[in-house]
Order: C-alpha cells, then sequence, then structure tokens
C-alpha cells in the first residue's frame, strides 16, 4: 500500500529544511588572519649583534610597522580573529614579534608577545572630529552672518 503525499506538503517540508539549514550556516564561525609574523627559523636566522636593520629586511621582509624613533625596533603583528554571525568580532590569538636595534642599527635583542603576555589592545586609527557636525552648507553660512563685523573689514 502507498502513501499519498500532496505536493505542496513536500514543497513546504523542504523550504522549512532549507532555511533550518540556512540558519545554521550562519552560527558557524569564520575566522580571520591579519598581518604577518616571521617563521622560527627565518627568526632563528637573525644573528644578534651582527646582523643590521637592511639584513633582517632582506632576511624576514619588511615589518609590520616601525618605531617612531629613527633607532626603534622593527614589530611584525599577526591576530587571528573569530566572528559568530551577528556577534561582535573576537580576537582568539595575537602575536607580536620585536626586533630591537642599537644606535648603529645591529639587531640587539629579538622578543616575542602573545595575548598571554599582556591586554588586547585594539588597533585602531584615530581621527579628529571636526567641529561641523550635523551642520548644513546653509546652517554654516547663516550662522557666520551673526559674527560679521563692519570694522574688521575695513582693516
Amino acid at each position: 500500500m502507498t502513501v499519498f503525499v500532496p505536493p505542496l506538503k513536500t514543497g513546504l517540508r523542504a523550504t522549512l529544511l532549507g532555511i533550518a539549514l540556512l540558519a545554521m550556516t550562519g552560527c558557524v564561525a569564520i575566522y580571520r588572519n591579519h598581518g604577518y609574523v616571521p617563521p622560527e627559523d627565518e627568526l632563528n636566522a637573525i644573528k644578534v649583534g651582527v646582523d643590521t636593520r637592511d639584513t633582517v629586511l632582506e632576511q624576514v621582509g619588511p615589518p609590520t610597522s616601525s618605531g617612531v624613533l629613527k633607532d626603534s625596533g622593527f614589530y611584525y603583528v599577526e591576530s587571528r580573529m573569530r566572528h559568530y554571525g551577528p556577534m561582535e568580532p573576537k580576537v582568539v590569538s595575537r602575536e607580536v614579534v620585536a626586533i630591537n636595534f642599537d644606535k648603529r642599527g645591529v639587531v640587539s635583542g629579538i622578543e616575542r608577545y602573545g595575548l598571554e603576555d599582556g591586554k588586547v589592545i585594539p588597533l585602531q586609527r584615530r581621527v579628529t572630529s571636526s567641529s561641523v557636525d550635523d551642520k548644513t552648507f546653509l546652517r554654516q553660512l547663516l550662522g557666520n552672518l551673526g559674527r560679521f563685523n563692519p570694522a574688521n573689514a575695513l582693516e
């Protein structure tokens, strides 16, 4: 004996199954890697007290960032972030390799830091806010009319 299932119910079941699968894929973690840290074998090739800035650039490559002062070091930063659906991304791991130089430009030390060594510091740019917040061109123009002083114009 065969059971007849109307096509409408089959289509509805398939649609609901598809929606459930789509909702579940939104909960899968997405990982993103940012930056670059040289591998251990490249760092071992750098000799403290022998290599200079130029030889480090040749062996390891350009740094993610460098110090503000001329004699400061090179910094290689790598971050791994996890993102779940609509939630804010979270830093899972961050590694910083600092190659320090002395005044002659010779390597004085190589240090490696991770999240376990300190707090997570958000890497972001600072932007100076303008004084024209929420003011249209017409509002700025009419606002300047009240500040006009004819005595200043004659000088």
